[in-house]
């Protein structure tokens, strides 16, 4: 049997043909878990990828993706995140705490990998062998697509607004 583990703290056998399994009851921290597990309850081998990528991401910031807020908009961290890589800005991502004794070229490649772990679709992620790969290499990246849970809460509001008004 081989183990994979989604959220740091629930683990999932599969057997070794398996690459997903579907769960009665969706357990595990928000912020961390994959959007096909959170939302379908469908657990594949990249759901570990999606969680351990949210980490990376949140070390690199300094923030936690849960709770995150900013002043100029209403994203999530991983929204953040995605929005000044797209304006090449990742620079800025840093945390303060550990930029001047970092190797900014492998924090910037930390950020990139991170973003390719927490893309929406498990199809689209990493597997952890390649999230090592890319990660001793120097060479170039795929760019990576729209993460999961790339989300504004102000449109989440309104929309529950508009539900519970119908």
């Amino acid at each position: 049997m081989n183990q994979t583990v989604s959220d740091f703290g629930m683990a999932k056998s599969f057997s070794e043909n398996e690459t997903e399994a579907n769960t009665r009851r969706v357990v595990g921290t928000y912020g961390y878990m994959s959007p096909k597990y959170a939302i379908d309850g469908v657990f594949s081998i990249k759901s570990g990828v999606f969680s351990s990528g949210v980490l990376v991401l949140e070390i690199v910031r300094g923030k936690r993706n849960r709770g995150f807020t900013h002043p100029e908009h209403e994203l999530n961290l991983l929204g953040h995140i995605w929005k000044l890589n797209k304006e090449g800005r990742s620079l800025e991502l840093i945390d303060e705490l550990i930029v001047k004794s970092c190797h900014l070229s492998e924090v910037l490649r930390s950020i990139h990998v991170g973003l390719l772990r927490v893309q929406h679709s498990p199809e689209d992620r990493l597997s952890m062998s390649g999230v090592v790969h890319v990660l001793e290499g120097d060479g170039a990246l795929p760019q990576p697509k729209e993460p999961g849970f790339f989300t504004e809460r102000k449109l989440i509001e309104e929309n529950k607004k508009d539900i519970f008004h119908q």
